[in-house]
């Protein structure tokens, strides 16, 4: 495994299981399988509602819980100080460990800088080992590393072959906070599996498409955390370090860059109300 020393001097996996969209009922065993093939970083969150299965998976792995790396994320109807406390504690109890390796705040909206708050106090009583942010771009992500007290440590965004946040990264790099990607397939989006490039450098190392880009963000400096459900999947993720992009190669895949989410734009006014539409309605307004 290759690691990221974080800004706090904490050691980061660059490879992870994320649990995006993995059903509750499956994420213990999903998890359980993640960890048999070799995983230790497990990507979760709030928003999730499987906490409790990546909690139980790690618990009857019987792996003491310090070669783990563990992150979760505070949700939108839980941002503030208050809530936000709150919820750290819930989460905590969710994940049956005393503490979270990495908390981030999920998404830049509602009031994140009470979440901020909480998060600091959390970090400095030892309940959590690092802190940053999800979905921050980079005026967000400038604005909060300038008005809080614990420098961000990972900002987590929507990063693949297609999207590969270039500008984003530079300002990442210039204040010392680690590129994570979510969506490192693009969820299959824009013929992702069948690119002709992606597959014709993979070909050459015997490698897929999928081992391929993921190589290709942890050489470009990006913590990556596929999702899959199925064991053969999951190790084949995993086995990502037994090859090297050439410099040729990874300006081959860095022209793939479309500049633009697979997905949505925080800066649209209709992606914003879409979210608190989401928020409103778990919160029952």
């Amino acid at each position: 495994m290759e690691y990221r020393l974080l800004n706090n001097g904490v050691k980061m996996p660059v490879l992870g299981y994320g649990v995006y969209q993995v059903d509750p009922a499956e994420c213990e065993r999903c998890v359980s399988d993640a960890i048999a093939v070799g995983y230790r970083s497990i990507d979760t969150a709030q928003a999730y509602a499987n906490e409790s299965g990546v909690g139980k998976a790690i618990k009857k792995s019987g792996i003491p819980r310090s070669e783990f790396f563990v992150t979760t994320k505070i949700w939108i109807t839980n941002a503030g100080e208050s809530a936000a406390a709150k919820s750290i504690e819930h989460s905590l109890k969710e994940l049956k460990t005393d503490y979270i390796d990495l908390l981030l705040i999920h998404q830049p909206f509602g009031d994140y800088y009470g979440s901020y708050r909480a998060m600091e106090k959390a970090y400095r009583d030892g309940k959590v080992r690092a802190i940053g942010v999800s979905n921050f771009y980079p005026d967000r992500l400038i604005d909060i590393n300038n008005f809080c007290e614990i420098k961000p440590a990972v900002n987590q965004v929507e990063t693949h072959i297609f999207q590969q946040q270039k500008t984003a990264h530079a300002i990442m790099e210039k204040y010392g906070i680690a590129h994570e990607s979510w969506g490192p397939f693009a969820e299959g989006r824009k013929d992702f599996f069948t690119n002709s490039t992606v597959k014709e450098i993979g070909e050459k190392y015997g490698k897929s498409v999928a081992q391929t880009a993921l190589r290709f963000m942890i050489q470009s400096g990006v913590i990556v955390i596929p999702k899959s459900v199925r064991k053969e999947r999951m190790a084949e993720n995993f086995n990502v370090f037994d090859f090297q992009l050439t410099g040729d190669d990874m300006a081959k895949l860095s022209a793939l860059d479309e500049s633009e989410s697979a997905f949505f734009s925080h800066y649209d006014p209709n992606t914003v109300e879409w979210f608190m539409s989401i928020v409103n309605s778990q919160m029952g307004k």
